[in-house]
């Protein structure tokens, strides 16, 4: 989880698809992923809590317009051929 975080926050919206489980990838835009992790200013990422295979967190950044946002998601990874994988994310208000 961290390494994603940190790859939006750089913008690396390659690996950020590398890192999506592949069934999953054709709902995903590089494109958008990519313009989401540049309009936004990342601040800080708070792990609320985590299992063997799902991640609770909390995002903080800037929007756009300076405003504060946190992203609030529990998200769910796979483990395969050593690596993990991002499957989905159920987000919180």
């Amino acid at each position: 989880m961290r390494s994603r975080y940190s790859a939006y926050a750089t913008h690396q919206a390659d690996y950020l698809m590398e890192t999506t489980h592949i069934p999953e990838r054709k709902y995903y835009s590089k494109s958008e992923i990519l313009n989401w992790a540049t309009n936004n200013h990342w601040l800080q990422l708070e792990i609320v809590n985590a299992t063997e295979n799902t991640v609770e967190f909390k995002a903080y950044f800037l929007d756009s317009k300076l405003q504060k946002q946190i992203h609030h998601e529990l998200s769910t990874f796979k483990f395969e051929n050593g690596s993990w994988f991002y499957v989905d994310g159920q987000f919180f208000n």
